[in-house]
């Protein structure tokens, strides 16, 4: 019988125990998708506060010298959801801090946070050689971003010969720091060339990951197409289309256990395609706890969301009005740019029947408004894949996209959700009122939520693609 194939999973977050964004969701969901397909995969965290407090008993296994940010131990034990084990990697100097894992409680960035994701990568590294302080040694290791980004660039100049695959969750984020630190992270300095991780006379974690890696991957097909032209290439283009033979976009799931409205605890009722008398009450206990006019006719529109330029939602407030003398009502969840926040705050104050603005994050919430909305704005100028939108169509609240990234290989116009192509919020406007129009026509509504509902977005496809793929790099690296 073959052995499972071996695989380290290093990221900078992994919901339940610490999340700022959708990374955080996969780095949950695919692991425990690959192990249910029989790979052991194992994933590697910083061990921040929240990750100390809610990763349950930990053990030992590891004292590790470190050069970065003073001594470094590695603890182990398991993700409290999904029972994957998980490496903590407890660094006190560089991850026990007040604060975000990224940035300070002003909001800033950590003055030191090439060095502290440098550790993480550096770690990620050690522990594919064959002297680790493991009983253990992957077959391949996968990184995840920026942050973990040096970690196939250690890992060519130690010269272990395990394969190295990085995803691409947004390529707007590069870890770009000064060049003067290139020999305080301990990389040679042949690694500073343009063929390596020199990046307009700075360094970049991102591009030593883009360029070091075996493998390249995005969170969809259509973004991996896209960020190798200039328009959403981020400065990176040149370097992926040399590399597009190695790059591979495999759409994220999303976690069906989670998120789904038969059992979602969340709700006030639950449903299913077959049976959706629940999502009726679901609509109306959140108007209810939203403060909106209760109205089982009125179109509700929902948004969770970053609060941010990049999530087109300058386009929904420039079209808000025309939502509100339709009939409609509006819910939004989020926190971002302050004119944002302020623009949807004026908007819930001036109409307080319709539209309910709540600055900030409540998880309980954001499962309620994607249960109890009848539609959902998500029109992104660029989207590497989203995840609210399969959420949407589970939960039988019809997205409204635009045509970009993870959102037109999981949104078909006029099938499952509505979509527009232009970058406007006209566009956006056109592409509502085609959506108000069949919100109003009950049996075609009934049929694009059933089909909708009964979408399979569940991990199991993308996990077999992953499996897949490292099969091919492990094999590669052995002939």
């Amino acid at each position: 019988m073959l052995r499972p194939l071996k695989i380290l999973f290093v990221t900078s977050e992994v919901r339940p125990l610490i999340k700022t964004g959708g990374l955080a969701d996969v780095s949950s969901s695919l692991p425990a998708a690959l192990r249910d397909l029989g790979l052991d995969c194992r994933i590697l965290v910083p061990g921040y506060p929240a990750v100390l407090e809610h990763c349950g008993t930990l053990t030992l296994v590891a004292t590790l010298p470190t050069t970065l940010l003073g001594p470094a131990r590695l603890l182990a034990g398991h993700m409290p959801d999904t029972h994957t084990p998980v490496y903590v990697l407890d660094a006190p100097q560089a991850y026990q801090r007040a604060g975000g894992p990224y940035l300070n409680t002003d909001g800033k960035d950590h003055a030191d946070n090439a060095q502290r994701f440098a550790l993480l990568s550096q770690v990620a590294a050690q522990l594919c050689g064959p002297d680790n302080a493991l009983n253990w040694q992957p077959d391949c290791l996968h990184v995840n971003d920026w942050q973990t980004g040096l970690a196939p660039a250690y890992l060519h100049f130690a010269g272990h010969p395990v394969p190295s695959l990085i995803t691409i969750h947004n390529l707007a984020f590069q870890g770009v720091y000064e060049a003067a630190l290139l020999s305080i992270l301990g990389l040679p300095s042949e690694s500073f060339a343009v063929h390596g991780l020199e990046y307009y006379g700075d360094l970049s974690f991102l591009k030593a990951g883009l360029f070091y890696s075996d493998w390249i991957t995005t969170v969809s097909p259509r973004y991996a197409l896209e960020i190798q032209n200039e328009a959403l290439g981020m400065g990176m283009q040149g370097l992926l289309q040399q590399r597009n033979h190695h790059l591979t976009g495999i759409l994220n799931g999303i976690d069906t256990a989670d998120w789904n409205p038969g059992s979602d605890l969340h709700l006030t009722h639950n449903f299913t395609y077959r049976a959706t008398a629940g999502k009726r009450r679901c609509k109306a206990a959140l108007q209810a706890e939203l403060g909106l006019a209760q109205s089982a006719d009125a179109p509700l529109f929902g948004v969770v969301s970053r609060l941010t330029h990049q999530k087109g939602l300058d386009w929904v407030l420039q079209i808000a009005q025309g939502i509100l003398t339709q009939g409609g009502q509006i819910a939004i969840l989020g926190t971002g740019e302050p004119l944002l926040e302020a623009g949807f705050r004026q908007l819930a104050n001036q109409h307080p029947k319709q539209v309910a603005a709540f600055i900030g994050y409540d998880e309980g919430l954001s499962h309620r408004i994607e249960a109890g909305a009848d539609l959902f704005l998500m029109p992104s100028r660029f989207e590497p894949c989203g995840l609210n939108q399969m959420y949407s169509q589970r939960y039988g609240t019809l997205p409204v996209v635009r045509d970009t990234g993870g959102l037109a290989d999981s949104v078909s116009d006029g099938v499952d959700g509505f979509s527009f192509t232009g970058e406007t919020a006209h566009a956006l406007w056109l592409t509502v009122e085609r959506a108000l129009a069949a919100y109003h026509d009950r049996p075609l509504w009934r049929r694009l939520q059933q089909t909708a509902m009964r979408k399979d977005s569940s991990w199991e496809k993308s996990a077999r693609e992953y499996a897949a793929l490292y099969a091919q790099l492990i094999a590669q690296s052995q002939h």
